[in-house]
């Protein structure tokens, strides 16, 4: 039987890339430091999977699976020499302590003369291979470098699939059942492989991948993020429940189909393509099953409003194609207000909003999107509705296509 590492046997590991992996045909041995759940995997050989919707759920038995302890460098180098294909999904955080391991595991694959290995990168991170492939490399010899370079496959992948935090209702009387919705496709990088591309199930090998990575970051995330803070604004605990809410509905599809038509135009992909997909994320979002919270989504602002990330570079990106985004501007500005309540000593008002969007934003209080961000900013401390929000989205997008007129 072929063999996979999945090097994570978290939420993402267990309840997606792992499952897809065994659905595969493929021995599956996860790599963890939590003992309870590399104990348990050795013992059952298998765990549960539970898709929920609103209309039920559907109980999947994912078998086929081991695991070995992260702790143990040479069990884990001796998995990584022999596999087939390997994964991560540990977190960015996380990524610095597992290097060792994979370097250790790559040297030894060498030394042993086995083939090409491709590792499938579902990490939360733009440019994740390239900054894998530079903590690698910062270990190895010039000469391990060139065999790297022939023979280890670093692949971006998209992870679409919503995993919420798995509650105790969630696990239903067993610690490793997994909780997650239907959507399971995995787009990959199709460029990015060494010798044959492995058939997984539902995986899409697609290039140039650039364009699925930012769909996924400037819609997906940036319209989830969205929802979460403004739901934040209205008080609300659960995504289902804000994005129920007509105006945040309203707001959230603008900023979603802002961004689509930045991405449709730089990336020559059909409008309506991208429009259908906004389509099934908002009815996702719905999913009051998965009981995601506002909270949960919207954690992190400081990375969610970092340059490059689902606010601040959608918007970007928008601009760069001649496109206002007021809308998003809405989510932004939301997504400040959680960041300053968030931030110990500091207060709501403009000049601690300024001072956040040069430092963690890296925008001047006079550029163009700074303004568009402070603009709604302030209208949120000032107690502006949503509607309210969305009549000003609403005007500077009418003066934005008049000026192009």
């Amino acid at each position: 039987m072929k063999k996979a590492i999945m090097y994570g046997g978290g939420n993402i590991g267990r309840g997606f890339i792992g499952m897809l992996l065994s659905a595969s045909g493929y021995e599956v041995t996860f790599v963890d430091v939590a003992e309870p759940v590399v104990n348990t995997l050795n013992e059952k050989h298998c765990y549960p999977v539970r898709i929920i919707s609103n209309e039920g759920h559907k109980d999947i038995n994912v078998e086929n699976v081991c695991a070995v302890n992260g702790n143990n460098g040479e069990a884990v180098a001796d998995a990584i020499a022999n596999c087939d294909i390997m994964a991560t999904a540990v977190g960015v955080n996380v990524l610095k302590f597992i290097i060792g391991n994979i370097v250790a595991g790559i040297r030894k694959r060498k030394e042993l003369g086995n083939g090409p290995l491709n590792i499938i990168i579902c990490e939360n991170l733009m440019d994740a291979n390239k900054v894998i492939e530079g903590m690698l490399k910062a270990h190895l010899t010039e000469e391990e470098q060139a065999w790297f370079d022939e023979n280890i496959g670093l692949v971006e992948a998209s992870i679409g699939r919503m995993v919420p935090v798995q509650t105790e209702e969630m696990k239903d009387g067993d610690p490793m059942r997994v909780c997650v919705e239907s959507y399971g496709f995995l787009p990959v990088d199709k460029d990015a492989f060494k010798g044959e591309i492995p058939a997984i199930k539902n995986m899409v090998p697609f290039a140039p991948f650039d364009f699925y990575l930012k769909r996924k970051l400037y819609i997906h995330n940036m319209g989830h993020a969205t929802c979460a803070y403004l739901g934040d604004i209205l008080g609300l605990e659960y995504i289902y429940e804000s994005i129920d809410r007509d105006e945040v509905y309203i707001l959230v599809r603008n900023a979603m189909q802002e961004s689509a038509q930045a991405l449709s135009k730089k990336y020559g992909v059909e409008l309506g393509d991208i429009m259908n997909h906004i389509a099934d994320l908002l009815f996702r979002f719905t999913n009051a099953a998965l009981k995601d919270t506002c909270k949960r989504v919207g954690g992190d602002p400081k990375r969610k409003l970092s340059p490059a990330d689902r606010l601040i570079g959608s918007s970007a990106t928008a601009l760069e194609m001649g496109i206002t985004p007021a809308y998003i501007a809405v989510g932004a500005a939301a997504g400040l207000r959680r960041y300053i309540a968030e931030a110990e000593g500091m207060e709501q008002n403009l000049e601690n909003a300024k001072a956040v969007l040069a430092e963690v934003s890296e925008l001047a209080a006079d550029s163009e999107l700074a303004k568009l961000i402070l603009g709604m900013y302030e209208k949120i401390l000032a107690g502006y509705s949503l509607k309210q929000l969305r009549l000003a989205a609403d005007a500077i997008k009418a003066a934005s296509l008049t000026e192009v007129i």
